[in-house]
């Protein structure tokens, strides 16, 4: 999956996006009851399979993805996943995996952020209460979507707890993805 990934994902902030989704989809997979650590990770992983074709045609975003996936061989809830995460679709979240892939998404993009404002611009040297305080700033970081990201709550998850799993799982692959 990974080779998968690096085939169609050349650029390289794009990859480690992926790989933070990734770690954000398996982190909060173990705060759910009976979810599948494995495929929620997968999801995350591959979202953004199609973005470096897609870039500029948002109604395609995730369409293309979803025809990669499936000539690939991946299961359909990971497809279905894959397609609604993409708000442009308004695509029914319905299950607890497609509604964390829509929030884990722009929750990756406001972590980065918010390390990146620190002079260290390192994740090791923020916090959850950092990142909240960001998310309270309509001005910051304005393409990581807080309703979206506030969908966590729909999985029994506060926002506070969400921001708490992203950064951690985040945190614990900083190495990988450079921050």
């Amino acid at each position: 999956m990974l080779e998968l990934v690096k085939q169609n994902v050349t650029n390289k902030n794009l990859f480690n996006h992926c790989l933070a989704v990734e770690s954000i989809m398996n982190a909060t997979a173990r705060e759910i009851n009976n979810a599948d650590e494995q495929k929620w990770a997968i999801a995350g992983l591959v979202h953004d399979i199609d973005y470096d074709m897609t870039a500029d045609k948002p109604e395609r975003h995730s369409l293309e993805g979803a025809q990669i996936l499936k000539a690939n061989g991946f299961d359909a809830d990971i497809i279905y996943a894959v397609k609604a995460h993409n708000e442009y679709h308004g695509l029914e979240l319905k299950s607890p995996m497609d509604i964390a892939l829509y929030a884990a998404d722009p929750l990756s993009g406001l972590i980065v952020a918010a390390a990146l404002i620190n002079p260290a611009k390192k994740l090791d040297a923020i916090d959850a209460q950092f990142v909240l305080k960001r998310f309270k700033e309509k001005q910051f970081a304005k393409g990581a979507n807080r309703e979206q990201i506030l969908a966590c709550t729909k999985l029994g998850i506060t926002l506070e707890r969400f921001v708490e799993i992203g950064l951690g799982a985040m945190q614990e692959i900083s190495g990988e993805i450079g921050l």
